[in-house]
């Protein structure tokens, strides 16, 4: 076992090493250009697709711009702007956080191209519903079909592996480390011995036990009940925890210009608390932002390419809105909370030191905000990954595969709540890395038609063509 863990570790470090970080934000740089910067120009039209100005009930797909926002939003917003941001700060200093930003930035022409092409190259089904996402694009896109196929089956094979770890128990066990650290005399109450070495609790049992039960009625009604759920859940998480944020930083507003001091000054040169290692800055922002938008991992094409629209494109820009709220409003929020309360002079690491800074800010009581804020950040992004896991159980092996899929899904929740399962998680890690490079390459072997569509539509919504019906 002790052997395992080296070489996990190891395949660990490199697919999340440099390599697949400058692949990540270059592929992101190169997409901004190529598509003259469509994150800037068209972010007010995404606005007013995520309100309904141009939705379209009558046409093919599953779900509302604004739910298929909500169901990726739930998969990425979690742990990575709690514990992630915190974790940026103390490896990489407080210039981390602008490093997270220019991941955000880039990663929103990232998240436009691939869910514009998960739109395109979705599979209709007879009762209208979509499926989607870069199995699809891939195998149906790419010239070369040889390629495709295989890109577009490893990638739906590494997307569904990692479902069960980053999306599964991963997030089942941030809910028990959530709820022990608000009731800590509960949480040390009795429990058993499954085997030698290997306790659990009786609440950790009880809460993995709940947790299968909450999200397998969510996950086994479909996309349309799991984006229902979204619907609701991901707008007031957000704004429960902005709020709380937000007061904090109103009770310290003198200390907010020298927290964004730092962010810039650090951003470039080192940080002699993180031991003033050149690039620790750029190498831990970069990677606590990616794994908090997922921008360029081919997650979010799944869900955005339920949407009920007839035009790619049109869901592209919503789907950019995303790394926008996760990364530029949520990540933003935590950091300066953490840096306006000078928590991170603590020992603190991870989500205590966010739920220190909280508590820090908030009287002694802003560590529940954070507790709570983890557990509904933790749910949502079970019910979402589990959408992601099934659309790829779906592509490698029909449609019979889907419930079978959902009732090991919702099994393996509990398994998460118990256990430490550390190998299980590290390797689902590895696989959640390996995604993009699947989904990278299609995209800028796609990014031509990406931009073609991009200027007709653009160029229809100039000349009024969608004012002018109402809809498209």
């Amino acid at each position: 076992m002790e052997v395992l863990n080296t070489v996990l570790n190891a395949l660990d470090g490199f697919v999340w090493g440099w390599a697949t970080i400058i692949l990540l934000v270059g592929s992101g740089l190169f997409l901004t250009f190529r598509l003259l910067f469509v994150q800037a120009r068209h972010l007010g039209h995404a606005i007013a697709c995520v309100f309904g100005k141009y939705d379209t009930p009558e046409e093919s797909g599953d779900i509302s711009h604004f739910k298929a926002l909500a169901t990726a939003l739930s998969a990425t917003i979690g742990t990575g702007n709690i514990a992630g941001v915190a974790t940026a700060i103390v490896l990489g200093g407080p210039g981390a956080v602008f490093w997270m930003w220019t991941t955000a930035i880039v990663g929103m022409a990232t998240k436009f191209t691939s869910c514009t092409l998960a739109v395109k190259y979705r599979k209709i089904h007879a009762d209208g519903s979509a499926s989607g996402g870069p199995m699809y694009f891939l195998s149906l896109g790419l010239k070369n079909k040889t390629l495709g196929v295989f890109l577009g089956g490893a990638f739906a094979l590494f997307g569904m592996i990692a479902s069960f770890g980053i999306g599964n128990m991963v997030q089942a066990n941030s809910v028990v480390g959530g709820l022990g650290y608000l009731l800590p005399e509960a949480w040390g109450a009795s429990g058993f011995m499954l085997w030698q070495g290997f306790d659990i609790s009786w609440m950790a049992l009880a809460t993995g036990l709940v947790l299968s039960f909450l999200t397998g009625i969510v996950i086994l009604g479909g996309i349309k009940r799991i984006a229902n759920v979204a619907g609701v859940i991901v707008p007031f998480m957000c704004a429960f925890y902005v709020i709380g944020a937000v007061v904090i930083l109103i009770m310290n507003i003198p200390a907010i210009p020298g927290a964004f001091a730092q962010i810039f000054k650090h951003a470039f040169t080192p940080y002699a608390a993180t031991g003033g290692v050149f690039g620790s800055a750029i190498r831990y922002g970069v990677a606590r932002g990616v794994f908090s938008n997922e921008s360029g991992l081919g997650s979010a094409p799944m869900a955005h390419a339920a949407a009920k629209t007839s035009e790619p494109v049109r869901e592209g820009t919503v789907a950019m809105l995303g790394p926008f709220i996760d990364t530029i409003i949520i990540c933003t929020m935590t950091a300066l909370v953490i840096l306006v309360t000078g928590a991170n002079q603590s020992e603190f690491d991870g989500g205590a030191l966010t739920a220190h800074a909280f508590s820090k800010g908030l009287f002694g009581y802003g560590q529940y905000l954070v507790g709570f804020g983890l557990m509904f950040f933790a749910y949502s992004t079970l019910i979402a990954w589990s959408y992601y896991g099934d659309r790829c159980a779906e592509y490698l092996f029909g449609e019979k595969a889907i419930p079978v899929y959902r009732w090991i899904y919702v099994g393996c929740i509990t398994i998460g709540a118990v256990g430490g399962l550390e190998v299980i998680w590290k390797v689902a890690d590895i696989f959640n890395a390996l995604m993009a490079i699947p989904n990278l390459i299609g995209l800028l072997l796609l990014s031509g038609i990406v931009a073609r569509e991009s200027k007709r539509y653009f160029n229809r919504l100039q000349n009024g063509e969608f004012n002018t019906r109402g809809k498209s």
